[in-house]
């Protein structure tokens, strides 16, 4: 065994074996652990490292997102407004108006995220107005908490070439006033990327390049030294490379290249982007998935379902929404990514979208037969009950993502869509872990404003609001899972769902010394006081990438 260097002591370091589950102290060389055991042990066999000592704090693995969007989530950081789900109108336009005075002429005025709940409130001529006054003259477009919908002013859809005139576009809508019939900026769906493509020109590579760079340093300090890019573009797969070129890429980056180009991000995708991937690919970039979305999103009625919406003005009666993706179209491209060695992370938001991509799988399956690829349903939240069993019979995994497994402006907007009893049946999370199904665990950032694991832990384990929203709700609570399954899922779960368990996920001999130093032991303190967790250290491959 190699010297170590480095040597953590004196903590409770959390291994995620369940046969050994705790260690007093970690010895590091060559950015892997080299010896893992008792204090004694460890500082025994490695005479002359240098020894950092934790002071009794807790330490575990680096959390592994499955799901963000990192150059969204870095862009989000450093160029646009913030503001939460229950934002009211008043507030939207009081920030708008705060930018618009600071921003250069003609400047795109970019934000997120207001409620899923909230689309009747904007689809109004008077919101409109009000969000026309605030910008000043300048182009606003502002994404809701789902990412599919945004809401824009009257000088966004003037650039963007909207008009009362415009037909709908398809998969997607243009929002009107139920008593005018005039719009109101509200862009459903495509109708979104159709603004957001003229946005975008304002976005130069150097602010990809910060955006990038500034992900990362987000990410590491919320313990994330694992992920993978469930939208990677050509300029996704670029930034990363080349930070990790530079040496400051500071966390696994796996990326899921569109299969087709998505509403939000723009550049080639399928079959031009996938045989460009071996160019980005480097020591910690590894472009092996691909990303394929299904349907929309339960609040704006576009998640497929295999019962009916309530009944409403836009669409009748009847309506259950529909998938973007033929089922002979969804079969051709995961035999296409199969024969590639590429894994296929499928978005599907609705129960009959979920039953749609495992039919597909189950094809695939009989023809191809057994695959060490795992294919991932993303947001495996609206489950039909005889399809819980086949996440674990077909090998896919279930991507828990994004953290709102508790109660929610999403799941308001879910209810009014669909009805409560409806809504309620969300995240069967123990339903699949029982059936045998791998969870993995994901943020969706910036969907989900920042990508804090710790409030999605304890979601997994409480079902309740951890910000105090919602106060002594809980969302279907024999859902729960227990901590130490909800670390997992969020460690060596999402490692095995990315394809990197042999190197990350837990802390093992020879694994990446991918190390977080947390502000209290997760097992010591009460449920719901689990999100108040800090993370005081992210050492990955054994050096500090962050300090609180």
């Amino acid at each position: 065994m190699a010297a170590a260097e480095l040597i953590l002591t004196n903590g409770r370091f959390y291994t995620v074996d369940r046969a050994r589950p705790w260690v007093e102290a970690v010895g590091i060389a060559n950015g892997r652990i080299m010896a893992l055991g008792s204090e004694s042990d460890v500082r025994s066999a490695q005479p002359g490292a240098r020894i950092i000592d934790l002071g009794g704090r807790m330490a575990m693995p680096g959390i592994v997102d499955v799901h963000n969007h990192v150059l969204m989530g870095g862009t989000s950081d450093l160029f646009e407004l913030r503001f939460s789900g229950d934002a009211t109108v008043a507030k939207i336009c009081a920030l708008v108006r705060a930018a618009a005075e600071k921003a250069a002429p003609g400047q795109w005025i970019m934000g997120a995220q207001w409620g899923a709940d909230a689309i009747a409130e904007l689809n109004t001529t008077e919101a409109l107005a009000q969000l026309d006054a605030a910008a000043l003259g300048h182009p606003v477009c502002l994404r809701d908490e789902t990412a599919h919908n945004r809401w824009v002013n009257s000088e966004a859809m003037h650039l963007a070439g909207i008009d009362e005139a415009s037909a709908d576009p398809e998969m997607g809508s243009f929002g009107r006033d139920p008593k005018t019939g005039k719009l109101t900026g509200m862009m459903i769906e495509s109708a979104a990327g159709i603004v957001e493509r003229v946005a975008a020109e304002q976005f130069t590579e150097e602010m990809g390049r910060a955006a990038a760079a500034q992900a990362i340093k987000t990410l590491n300090s919320f313990g994330v030294t694992a992920f993978l890019e469930a939208a990677s573009m050509q300029s996704t797969l670029s930034a990363l490379h080349s930070l990790d070129q530079r040496g400051k890429l500071t966390a696994w980056a796996v990326g899921a290249m569109p299969a087709m180009e998505p509403n939000f991000m723009f550049g080639i995708a399928g079959d031009e982007l996938f045989a460009l991937r071996e160019n980005y690919r480097s020591t910690h970039v590894r472009p092996d998935y691909v990303k394929i979305f299904l349907d929309g999103v339960p609040g704006a009625k576009t998640a497929a379902f295999h019962d009916a919406y309530l009944e409403d003005p836009i669409h009748g009666c009847c309506f259950r929404g529909a998938t973007m993706v033929t089922y002979p179209e969804l079969i051709r491209w995961l035999g296409k990514c199969e024969a590639q060695n590429l894994s296929v992370k499928i978005h599907c938001a609705g129960d009959a979208a979920v039953t749609q991509a495992l039919d597909a799988i189950d094809v695939v399956r009989s023809f191809n037969g057994p695959t060490k690829l795992i294919h991932h349903i993303a947001h495996a939240s609206y489950i039909a009950p005889g399809d819980i069993a086949r996440f674990a019979e077909l090998g896919v995994a279930a991507d828990l993502s994004p953290m709102i497994w508790f109660p929610t402006t999403f799941l308001e907007g879910h209810k009014e869509a669909m009805g409560t009893d409806r809504a309620e049946r969300f995240w069967p999370n123990a339903d699949l872990l029982n059936a045998g199904a791998l969870l993995a665990g994901g943020s969706d950032w910036p969907v989900i404003p920042n990508p804090d694991p710790w409030s999605g832990i304890e979601g997994l384990v409480t079902r309740q609001n951890p910000s105090g929203a919602f106060p002594g709700v809980s969302l279907w609570a024999e859902q729960a899972l227990d901590l130490a399954t909800a670390v997992e899922v969020f460690t060596l779960n999402s490692a095995k769902a990315i394809g990197l368990d042999k190197d990350i996920g837990s802390l093992a001999i020879g694994k990446s010394a991918d190390i977080i130093v947390l502000s209290q032991n997760i097992f010591d303190v009460p449920a719901d006081a689990i999100a108040d967790t800090q993370v005081l250290t992210t050492y990955f491959e054994g050096r500090e990438v962050y300090s609180r």
